[in-house]
């Protein structure tokens, strides 16, 4: 049976403090300085359907979303903007990197805030939602380009917004008529899946010639909870196709078995592993990164491992903005003329 299409309105709360996460166990008192320091830079958000994933103080759900005194420790690589927004950013909510796309922006808060969010310091602040003006400015921008195919939601976590306000903003842009595809990034199906009712599926629904994807974050099997999957199944069954982002994470998904469980859950689950993400160069992040050799000889040992539908592509988005890049690792020799295979066995082949 799904469930409700309505939230629990007696849920309960969020922990959003230093304090509540004491009392819940979370984090020990003798912390508490040094945390309420990390509080005071970037916004602390649990949800009661995080909080039930966390088995220890240290797996790999806990280390997603507590927050701990590494993040006080500023790497000298890293930078408050480690993807380059603001510099593509001509009008507000509005992030224009590639000649065919934009992001759109239109609220900043999340259910749960990632500790290693590259917009850890952007996120989290209620006055970063778009007015009616500032919304109509952005679309104005959209709808004045015709070079521009898609748009995707992103944020914060655009499933915050009330079912009514994603309906709205899916009819504005379905009469855009250049825009062929819209997408929206969340968190919410895994971080806080009671949100994903009936009526959230069927405001991003259209009759239009509009296409509607959705791209879920997840990056660990264990964060597909029995709600979790219901939430994904009234997405899919509401005929909407889902891909899903993945962060490769120190300590949370740094291995083959980790990543290769994760993967074989998201395509149970009717979501096509889109993008595994090199971790971005944060602020008070460098605890999470793991080398990009590394990243490599995991998705080498996930080549023969998982059929293709479940092997994402691993990227790095540049610092500064100048996009994202595949770091797949590299199966042809062109010097040799030699392809490697999945077990490591080399064979010629031709290079005309």
């Amino acid at each position: 049976m799904l469930m409700s299409s309505e939230p629990n309105l007696t849920r309960r709360r969020s922990l959003r403090n230093t304090a509540d996460l004491i009392e819940a166990g979370l984090v020990a008192p003798e912390g508490r300085i040094a945390l309420d320091q990390v509080a005071a830079r970037t916004a602390i958000a649990l949800t009661p359907a995080i909080v039930d994933l966390i088995q220890s103080g240290d797996d790999p759900i806990a280390r997603q979303f507590v927050p701990s005194a590494a993040e006080l420790h500023t790497a000298p690589e890293e930078r408050t903007d480690p993807i380059g927004d603001e510099a593509y950013s001509p009008v507000k909510g509005i992030v224009h990197r590639y000649p065919d796309r934009v992001l759109l922006k239109p609220i900043m808060v999340c259910p749960v805030y990632c500790r290693f969010c590259f917009r850890r310091e952007a996120v989290g602040d209620a006055d970063g939602t778009l007015t009616a003006a500032e919304m109509d400015a952005a679309l104005a921008y959209v709808a004045g380009r015709p070079e521009l195919r898609e748009i995707i939601v992103t944020g914060g976590d655009p499933f915050m917004l009330p079912p009514a306000r994603l309906a709205a903003l899916v009819a504005r842009v379905a009469n855009i008529p250049h825009v062929e595809v819209l997408r929206f990034h969340t968190r919410i199906p895994v971080a806080d899946p009671e949100r994903v009712t009936d009526a959230l599926a069927d405001a991003l629904k259209t009759e239009s010639e509009l296409a509607v994807w959705v791209s879920v974050h997840a990056n660990h099997a264990r964060e597909l909870s029995p709600a979790a999957r219901l939430a994904l199944r009234r997405l899919a069954d509401a005929g909407l196709p889902l891909v899903s982002q993945t962060v490769l994470l120190r300590g949370v998904n740094d291995s083959a078995d980790a990543l290769e469980d994760l993967f074989r859950a998201l395509v149970r689950n009717r979501v096509r592993p889109y993008y595994l993400h090199h971790p971005d160069l944060a602020r008070g992040t460098a605890h999470f990164r793991l080398s990009i050799a590394e990243g490599q000889a995991i998705m080498r040992a996930l080549r023969g491992r998982l059929t293709g539908i479940a092997q994402p592509t691993y990227v790095l988005d540049i610092p500064g903005g100048a996009g994202k890049v595949p770091l797949m690792p590299a199966w042809w020799d062109q010097e040799r003329g030699e392809v490697e295979d999945w077990q490591g066995g080399k064979h010629r082949y031709p290079p005309g």
